[in-house]
């Protein structure tokens, strides 16, 4: 696949994603019906179901069996890595923006912006590990040295 390509659809991926997330985070957070930091587990949790399959199916062209060992659970382990940076940026500029006495649109977005920095800092790894390691293609764990001997 066309390496240009990928990083489009990975990037539409992590638009998509995002998008659904920040919604649930901005009405759990603007609506006050948990705390920033629930309300971002909770966001993230929402949001990696349609990231794994989009990056799956869509940007890395797997389809079959999901493994749960070498591509559910590593895939879940990039997601909470995220998560729990992203929760403790959350967590200090919500209680920075109560204390600034700022309203809860303004709250709101200040949350928002605190949660994608945090992903968006972690963009860039999460798309080599993916690709190296969790939805790798079978020819690219094949060694080249067995495979002359065969």
């Amino acid at each position: 696949m066309n390496r240009f390509r990928q990083w489009l659809r990975y990037g539409a991926v992590s638009v998509i994603s995002s998008v659904v997330s920040l919604a649930v985070l901005g009405v759990l957070v603007f609506t006050g019906a948990v705390g920033a930091a629930w309300a971002n587990v909770i966001s993230t949790a929402v949001g990696t179901v349609p990231s794994f399959e989009l990056n799956r199916r869509w940007v890395w062209r797997k389809t079959g069996h999901r493994s749960l060992r070498t591509e559910v659970v590593p895939f879940c382990l990039l997601s909470f890595a995220g998560l729990g940076l992203s929760t403790l940026a959350v967590a200090v500029v919500a209680r920075w923006a109560v204390s600034a006495g700022f309203d809860a649109a303004m709250r709101t977005l200040l949350v928002e912006l605190a949660n994608v920095s945090a992903f968006g800092s972690l963009w860039i790894a999460q798309f080599l590990i993916l690709d190296r390691l969790t939805f790798r293609s079978p020819a690219a764990t094949a060694d080249p040295v067995l495979e002359g001997v065969r």
